[in-house]
């Protein structure tokens, strides 16, 4: 007899939100290109919900270059007019500037530590990533608030403390799968 899944609450019924609760939220990453594709991502749901910006991801791929953030650290202003008129992203002028000045800034802290990772997991205990056994799912923590303050001197925008925190999720820094989901 098999065990039945267990999933958190939120993902519901949607078949997108569940591949994305399933296969990839809480589950750790190091792999810098997947890292980067969260930046842009987690910055352009800034105001959005997270579905939203999901049901487009294809979209931003095709639009940032395969997220390849040497490519979009290079984009120029005939870049930034295709990226404003593509209607498969949002079309907002000040997350346009800030994903291309965020493949920039990405370049130089992988630069400074070696990678982005290593800069990320500087500021988690003992480098590792938390899993939390709480039924109740937080919006920022002091180390979302920490990050995100770090990343806002060094220019990164549409990366506060909400936003830091729900990449930390996605990119499994922390893993806040409810205790009972199949899926902790």
């Amino acid at each position: 007899m098999t065990k039945a899944i267990k999933r958190c609450h939120w993902p519901g019924n949607d078949p997108l939100y569940i591949k994305y609760h399933d296969e990839e939220w809480g589950k750790e990453t190091h792999d810098e290109k997947k890292l980067f594709e969260f930046l842009i991502l987690e910055s352009a749901q800034a105001g959005l919900s997270w579905i939203t910006i999901l049901r487009r991801r294809n979209n931003y791929k095709k639009a940032f270059a395969n997220f390849n953030a040497k490519k979009v650290a290079a984009f120029d202003e005939a870049d930034y007019n295709r990226l404003l008129n593509d209607e498969g992203i949002i079309r907002n002028r000040l997350k346009i500037r800030a994903a291309i000045s965020t493949a920039q800034l990405f370049l130089a802290v992988q630069k400074e530590f070696g990678s982005f990772s290593n800069y990320l997991y500087s500021f988690m205990p003992e480098g590792k990533p938390i899993v939390n056994h709480s039924t109740k799912i937080q919006a920022s923590s002091p180390i979302s608030d920490a990050i995100s303050k770090d990343m806002k001197k060094r220019g990164f925008k549409f990366f506060g403390t909400t936003i830091c925190y729900a990449y930390m999720q996605a990119v499994g820094m922390v893993n806040d799968h409810i205790p009972e989901c199949s899926f902790k």
